[in-house]
């Protein structure tokens, strides 16, 4: 390569899921069966009904068209319709943009909000894909400590001392990759008085909210009337239908906001894709009942392995968990959380992301993600950390 590249790549780690996997090759020839406890996405797959909606459409000559940049008007108005019912929200669908994924709502929520040398609060351990992102756009992260006796919920208190005049946002995960941790609606109210009282924006990326256990509704924020005036809100049906390759995302935010970020949409991705859009519209319209009860799977998943996981004897310690996420602190003060990491997938066969690709100072940390393994694993699974030395 005989050209230059821009210098803010070049200070980004690689992506960390793709770093982890590689360590598969290092295992022990003979050894267990591989548990993945890495990669947070559903492993079960899209509603029936659906896989065949979707065969139908696929006849049409106009699902390989164009659509609209914001997306289809009537997937819009689904969407609305469904946030009444899980939100009480008061959405319209001109405060809506379809994305590719949530990658890109956050994408351009932060070029809609900051110019290079601005800065963005995130709460740590922070979900690896926004820093990253933060870092290329020549943005500063500032970071919100981890607190442990906290369970990862953020304070505002602390978020409030760490607003400067170049502060454009306050970003949170909720529920929190990694942690699991969900935040409390009163938490989230506060968060956004303080947005509002600042005069930034309170950006919440939702990904997993509905995996809430028992539906709880995640927050007040969209039954007020005034909710777009400081709140951005990040969110992926991807997870929700078991549609992370269909990259199913969404940006809501006020109107006005939208019509600006729409420039970028047009110049990035054109378009959303008219197939994913109408899968999201038809889930939407029929699925509610087919959420819930996987929202109850990843439930039992997570209450099993919890309680197995925090018997008398294991020297992993469960710091905090919740809907897709357990955060372990593992007992090796001599060691990086890579280091346990990489150690574990080769000699124990269990596939963990390090807890520094959350945030620097996490190196006692590591990441478990329920999506990939069963009720029927999970023993297996713990008593491989209990093993472990």
């Amino acid at each position: 390569m005989n050209y230059r590249t821009a210098e803010s790549f070049s200070r980004v780690h690689p992506p960390p899921i793709t770093e982890v996997t590689g360590w598969i090759a290092g295992r022990r020839p003979g050894g267990p069966p591989l548990v993945d406890l890495c990669q947070a996405v559903p492993a079960y797959p899209p509603a029936g009904g659906m896989i065949e909606h979707l065969k139908m459409l696929l006849d049409d000559p106009s699902i390989a068209r164009y659509t609209p940049d914001e997306g289809l008007l009537e997937v819009r108005e689904a969407i609305c319709s469904r946030y009444a019912r899980t939100y009480r929200g008061r959405l319209s669908p001109g405060q809506l943009c379809l994305t590719v994924g949530a990658s890109q709502a956050f994408w351009l929520a932060m070029l809609g909000l900051c110019q290079p040398g601005d800065e963005v609060i995130i709460q740590e351990p922070a979900y690896f894909d926004h820093p990253m992102a933060l870092e290329i756009l020549n943005i500063r992260a500032i970071a919100a400590p981890f607190v442990p006796e906290e369970g990862g919920i953020p304070q505002p208190a602390a978020i409030a001392r760490l607003i400067t005049p170049q502060t454009r946002a306050i970003l949170l995960v909720t529920p929190s990759n990694p942690t699991g941790a969900v935040t409390p609606p009163e938490i989230i109210d506060e968060l956004y008085e303080l947005a509002r009282y600042k005069g930034i924006a309170l950006v919440l990326d939702e990904t997993y909210s509905d995996f809430i256990p028992g539906g709880v509704q995640p927050h007040r924020l969209f039954e007020r009337p005034d909710w777009d005036d400081h709140f951005i809100h990040i969110m992926s049906f991807g997870k929700t239908y078991a549609l992370t390759g269909f990259r199913a995302g969404m940006l809501a935010a006020s109107g006005g906001f939208i019509s600006q970020i729409l420039k970028a949409q047009d110049s990035m991705t054109v378009r959303h894709p008219r197939l994913t859009q109408l899968a999201v519209k038809y889930g939407a319209e029929h699925l509610d009942q087919w959420v819930a009860e996987n929202r109850d799977l990843m439930e039992r998943r997570h209450d099993l392995l919890k309680g197995l996981f925090t018997q008398p004897g294991n020297h992993f310690e469960l710091v905090t968990s919740g809907a897709f996420f357990a955060w372990v602190r593992h007992p090796f003060p001599d060691l990086s959380g890579r280091e346990v990491a990489r150690r574990l997938v080769e000699e124990a066969g269990v596939l963990t992301l390090p807890g520094e690709v959350f945030g620097p100072g996490l190196t006692r940390y590591l990441r478990l993600a329920f999506g990939n393994i069963t009720e029927a694993t999970i023993p297996e699974a713990v008593e491989r950390f209990r093993s472990f030395s």
